[in-house]
């Protein structure tokens, strides 16, 4: 079957959970065979990563939704190369390269969805992509209910790759922790909406009976240094540990006993599939897509976000309970086990873009067949 190639836009200068899962499709696709290229402002990291990985990169402003001298040149570099797909990822590309895909006359323009945010313009999902992916059924049921044609979106969701065994996490004994200790991870960029501040007022009265008990939050982001100053002001630096940026998430996950991230809003959650992929309990909170990950008094604990009180019992619970921690894992650990895998998002993706393809083949012959 013929190779595609593809052209992913991206508007976005910042590093989260949108630009792994875009950088890791990338990457599976062109596993597969694909040829892939990517197009962004020359100051975004996900255009540095890319580079990285040897994928070609080309540079566009795009500061806003308006950037015509961003469009004719996008619509160039597509008509040059011949894109099979152009797949867009932010609201500036979209509209920007959107338009430059139905100028240039690309076969098939899709836009991919990764945020439980409410959506700003109707024009970036119904007029310039020919199709839609979401990747949530909660997404895709947002995105339909606010107007965007149901057969456009399909949900594909976020993959993992599968951990590769860990004998024994190091994390420990960095922390200068022992066995007794149970620790209670959190992978999460720092920003408002992710419930740092949630998780440390929960834990802060846990802590007063419970000696053994620690935090450990792994990411950066425009909060760390206030979360790093209230959890000092608290006396708490021994107990809730700061790791920043950390490329070995896997060997942390493996040093915790639990996995818990009170966000405020979540479109899935890949942080939630990589904790139950180690085989963790999780805490999350009953908004947007987490439900569709976890499934609350199987493989993990759902509480209403926000809710302090809630999320302190939740984590009380796990940390008393080793049984129930070791039943949770387990369940989690089936959930994941050949599910939201890179290679499953990767195939989906690809027979999404194909079937596209062949429905606007289709109707561009029904219209010849017409007017002929």
């Amino acid at each position: 079957m013929k190779a595609l190639s593809i052209l992913h836009s991206e508007s976005s200068r910042g590093w989260g959970g949108q630009e792994v899962r875009t950088l890791k499709e990338m990457i599976a696709l062109r596993a597969l065979g694909h040829h892939i290229e990517l197009v962004c402002p020359a100051d975004a990291v996900l255009g540095t990563r890319s580079q990285a990985e040897g994928f070609t990169v080309h540079h566009a402003r795009i500061r806003s939704g308006c950037d015509v001298r961003s469009m004719l040149k996008i619509r160039a570099l597509l008509a040059r190369g011949q894109f099979d797909v152009l797949n867009t990822h932010s609201g500036h590309d979209s509209l920007v390269a959107g338009m430059a895909g139905r100028l240039a006359g690309t076969p098939l323009i899709v836009r991919t969805r990764h945020l439980a945010l409410p959506i700003t313009s109707l024009a970036t999902y119904n007029r310039f992509p020919h199709k839609v992916i979401a990747v949530s059924r909660y997404v895709r049921d947002y995105l339909i209910s606010a107007g965007v044609h149901e057969g456009r979106v399909e949900t594909v969701y976020d993959g993992i790759h599968p951990p590769a065994p860990i004998a024994h996490s190091t994390l420990r004994d960095e922390l200068g922790l022992g066995p007794e200790a149970v620790i209670a991870g959190m992978v999460a960029i720092m920003r408002g909406k992710k419930g740092h501040d949630e998780l440390i007022a929960a834990v802060r009265p846990l802590m007063i009976e419970r000696p053994h008990l620690h935090v450990v939050m792994v990411g950066n982001g425009q909060e760390f240094e206030r979360i790093e100053a209230t959890v000092a002001e608290l006396g708490l630096t021994h107990r809730i540990h700061l790791l920043g940026f950390r490329k070995d998430v896997n060997n942390v996950l493996r040093g915790c006993d639990l996995f818990v991230l009170p966000t405020h809003q979540e479109a899935l959650g890949q942080a939630f599939i990589e904790a139950m992929a180690m085989g963790l309990p999780v805490i999350g909170t009953n908004v947007d897509g987490v439900p569709e990950l976890i499934d609350d008094g199987v493989n993990g604990l759902l509480v209403p976000a926000k809710d302090v009180p809630a999320l302190s019992a939740a984590i009380a619970r796990l940390a008393d309970d080793a049984p129930l921690r070791a039943r949770f894992g387990a369940a989690g650990l089936a959930r994941t086990d050949g599910h939201f895998t890179v290679d499953i998002m990767a195939s989906e993706t690809v027979d999404f873009y194909r079937r596209g393809l062949a429905e606007r083949q289709a109707s561009a012959s029904r219209r010849w067949r017409t007017a002929t």
